[in-house]
């Protein structure tokens, strides 16, 4: 880094070590911790919630709230998966077999400083990740026309699609309806009312605030009511534990298994650049992975320490790496991101390589670097907290339904509402999140549906500026970077058959 890096870089560490940022990374610490305990209530409905406060914040306040809230409660939903075999957030499903029989087995310290010890190797290397790709592809995409911005666009939702689900036919009705959303109100470039149904609030389209708030936010009430038992429920004998105990050997543990452990953050950093997979998905692909070359594979789903480490390890490496697509191509990584980019937006601040140019006016460079010090210091905050959360993680997953589920509902008005004082945007939100409550229903992702929600503006942008200036279709793959990506395009659309096809054969 020259002088001037240096320089924005001290600054970015200012900006951070503030009194008021590190009050917001307490706060946003616990609210994570609190939120990723309670089974059922997921690490984007927690950052959903909290969105409505970043209009009082800054922008390096409102990212440090949104960074440090989803890298706790992707933790904290380990706390629920491993005293009660029930997942607190998505990402944690694919151990919670492992994590509960070793519960069962006396070793719930083991399990327990397992999963915070690896969060935290899981979070410092995808933040390593995020800071060494992001500036490289940004260079790269400096080079970028119309035309591979959207194939780029296209890529973004063909993964959604892909690896959301494993039916792509309700990913890509899921996208369509996100595209769908995306067209109303006006043009993109030609400012004709578009699905207004004489309603004149819809004129500046669906506001994407209340839109998450209830995808992600009254749905899950709505499942939790409907699906969710009300008798409390009790935790085993051994859940009262003291993490204190198994950190040192976790640590050994982690020296032992160092290159299994870069293995499976690598992944999850990997997979948490693909718009639309996430933790969840990097949690479940590293588990595979762990057990395909595992000396004891019998041993997964049974009480498994090295699932439990790598899964672990690869759900919280995916959250820097969903950031490097979104920084850079303002394309996000995960549900969290797209909430996140909103966010950006309101505070006026646009994703694209020009905000990794490095010069004393780019202010927006110092809010980059703000993030990779903000993620840094999220995931060693956590160390502290999470021993603390595991002490008290059987008082937070028995708190009463009937208290909690007002109080999710509450906000959800509230937060609709006083984005922009509008009680038509509290209507959205309820139409969305009774929307996002029968997609889940018929087992239809919501990754897609948000992800057409964002990008459907910009890819329509990009297709018309790109068939505006183009005199055959055959330009949209005249470049070869475009090229590129058109083929990747189509390789993920038809590789699943052509594989499924000769398998049969």
């Amino acid at each position: 880094m020259g002088d001037e890096e240096n320089n924005l870089l001290l600054e970015a560490i200012g900006n951070v070590a503030s009194l008021e940022v590190l009050l917001v990374t307490l706060a946003a610490a616990c609210y994570g911790l609190a939120v990723g305990s309670i089974p059922g209530l997921t690490a984007t409905m927690a950052v959903a919630l909290m969105v409505p406060l970043t209009a009082y914040l800054s922008d390096v306040q409102a990212i440090t709230a949104i960074v440090t809230t989803v890298t706790c409660s992707i933790f904290a939903g380990d706390l629920p998966a491993t005293l009660l075999r029930i997942p607190g957030t998505p990402a944690s499903a694919a151990y919670a077999n492992d994590a509960y029989a070793l519960t069962k087995k006396g070793k719930a310290k083991a399990a327990l400083a397992t999963c915070l010890w690896f969060s935290i190797i899981g979070g410092l290397f995808g933040t390593l990740v995020l800071a060494l790709a992001a500036p490289q592809l940004a260079a790269l995409a400096t080079q970028f026309t119309s035309y591979e911005y959207f194939w780029l666009y296209v890529l973004g939702l063909s993964c959604a699609v892909t690896v959301s689900n494993d039916s792509r036919l309700r990913g890509m009705m899921a996208m369509l309806l996100g595209l769908l959303l995306s067209t109303v109100g006006l043009a993109t470039d030609f400012s004709t009312p578009r699905m207004t149904f004489g309603w004149n609030e819809l004129i500046t389209g669906v506001h994407f605030i209340p839109a998450m708030i209830g995808l992600f936010g009254l749905s899950e009430v709505l499942k939790n009511i409907l699906h969710v038992p009300t008798a409390s429920i009790a935790s085993d004998g051994n859940a009262q534990v003291n993490p204190n105990q198994g950190i040192a050997q976790v640590m050994q543990m982690s020296w032992r298994r160092k290159w299994s452990t870069v293995r499976s953050s690598f992944i999850g950093s990997l997979i948490g650049m693909l718009p639309g997979a996430g933790a969840d998905i990097a949690s479940w692909i590293s588990y595979a992975t762990s057990k395909r070359f595992s000396k004891q594979p019998t041993e997964y789903g049974k009480g498994s320490e090295e699932g439990l480490a790598d899964a672990t390890g690869a759900n919280n490496a995916a959250l820097g790496g969903a950031w490097i697509p979104a920084l850079v191509f303002g394309i996000p990584g995960d549900s969290v991101t797209a909430i996140a980019l909103g966010v950006l937006l309101t505070k006026n601040i646009s994703p694209g390589p020009a905000i990794f140019e490095a010069s004393p006016e780019n202010s927006q460079l110092v809010l980059v670097l703000s993030l990779y010090v903000v993620f840094v210091l999220a995931n060693l905050m956590l160390l502290p907290l999470g021993l603390v959360a595991i002490r008290a993680g059987t008082a937070l997953v028995r708190i009463p339904r009937n208290l909690l589920l007002p109080l999710i509902v509450l906000f959800c008005v509230v937060g609709s509402y006083s984005m922009s004082g509008s009680y038509f945007d509290v209507w959205v939100m309820l139409v969305m999140g009774v929307l996002g409550f029968g997609l889940e229903r018929l087992k239809i992702p919501l990754g897609p549906a948000v992800l057409g929600l964002i990008m459907g503006g910009a890819l329509e942008h990009r297709f018309i500026q790109s068939i505006t200036t183009s005199g055959s279709l055959l330009d949209f793959v005249s470049r070869p970077m475009a090229a590129v990506l058109a083929t990747v395009c189509v390789l993920l659309w038809l590789g699943p058959l052509l594989v499924k096809r000769n398998a049969d054969q």
